[in-house]
């Protein structure tokens, strides 16, 4: 089925009627100027090998015909799709994943390649994300500050682009724990059913920005009845090479395991550690067995937006006037 998300932007429709109509037309005769003898010659002239009349009108029409389309996207035109009926038997999953500077340290192997923590946290919680069906799945991105990157829905195949997409730095350097979960209350807490209330959080470091604390945030997520499942991310000891040859580092010293812990019991979750890939893709296993919790079925049109085909037009009409202006 074809409609508009905006049509009342059509009502702009007339507006250059309008403007061409009733606003009053600048004063274009000259006050002072210089006397030209063959002036009246040159007139002539221009108005004999100047665009004639139907020419003016083709340009006007053509002019006409790129403020309609453009306006015709800026309705966004979309076509909804037959409905799809969706099992209300799972649960509201927001996933909450760490995208500050050290999500890019390399301590992770990917087909015997080191890999960042946020690849590999992409290959994986994309998986977790396609197998939650009936589940309505969230996502937010969370650094210096948090952000909802994709709303509730059951459109799985969106979220696991957007995660797909995410970027290290793309909300700042630090972390903002607390404010992740303060945010997840916010979407969450108007669901009436706490029981399927729960966020994934994934993290490699310790709360260093945000305007509440981790304490704060839980307290929060109590009143709502929300389950925190949280999952420390980082090897404990890589080999790097240094002036002195190789040494032994732990380039997880800064992850607060105890805040994690403490985050996840006062909610009724559990706390996981991921060193290496595998034991990451064991934590998101444990979780994807969590049990569905039965409810109403619930249906959607698939929404595919068309804007962009008469957007494009009206840019090409559009310059057509601009490169031959009659």
């Amino acid at each position: 089925m074809f409609n508009f998300d905006m049509p009342w932007v059509l009502v702009l429709l007339p507006l250059p009627w309008l403007v061409y109509r009733f606003a009053k037309p600048i004063n274009t005769t000259p006050q002072s100027g210089i006397y030209v003898p063959f002036a009246d010659d040159l007139r002539l002239a221009a108005q004999s090998q100047g665009i004639t009349k139907p020419a003016s009108k083709r340009w006007l029409i053509i002019a006409t015909l790129a403020w309609i389309l453009l306006l015709l996207a800026a309705a966004r035109p979309q076509w909804l799709g037959d409905a799809v009926e969706v099992s209300r038997s799972g649960r509201d999953v927001m996933l909450a994943v760490d995208l500050s500077g050290s999500m890019n340290i390399q301590d992770f192997k990917q087909h015997g390649r080191p890999v960042d923590r946020l690849t590999m946290t992409k290959q994986v919680a994309g998986d977790f994300i396609k197998r939650r069906v009936g589940d309505r799945i969230g996502l937010i991105l969370f650094g210096t500050q948090a952000y909802l990157q994709a709303p509730l829905t059951f459109d799985r195949t969106t979220v696991h682009q957007l995660l797909q997409e995410s970027v290290i730095g793309l909300a700042g350097k630090k972390t903002a724990i607390g404010d992740a979960i303060a945010l997840a209350v916010k979407r969450l807490k108007d669901d009436k059913d706490v029981n399927k209330l729960v966020l994934v959080l994934l993290t490699d470091g310790v709360n260093t920005a945000g305007a509440l604390s981790p304490e704060e945030g839980v307290t929060l997520a109590k009143k709502i009845g929300l389950k925190i499942h949280t999952i420390g991310i980082g090897a404990s000891s890589i080999e790097v090479q240094s002036f002195f040859g190789t040494r032994t580092v732990n380039p997880s010293a800064d992850l607060d395991e105890a805040m994690l812990t403490s985050i996840a019991k006062e909610t009724g979750g559990q706390y996981f550690r991921a060193h290496n890939a595998d034991e990451l893709k064991h934590v998101y296993a444990v979780i994807n067995q969590l049990e569905p919790v039965k409810g109403k079925a619930e249906s959607y049109h698939p929404v595919q937006s068309l804007f962009m085909y008469p957007l494009a037009l009206a840019m090409f009409l559009a310059s057509l006037c601009v490169v031959r202006r009659p």
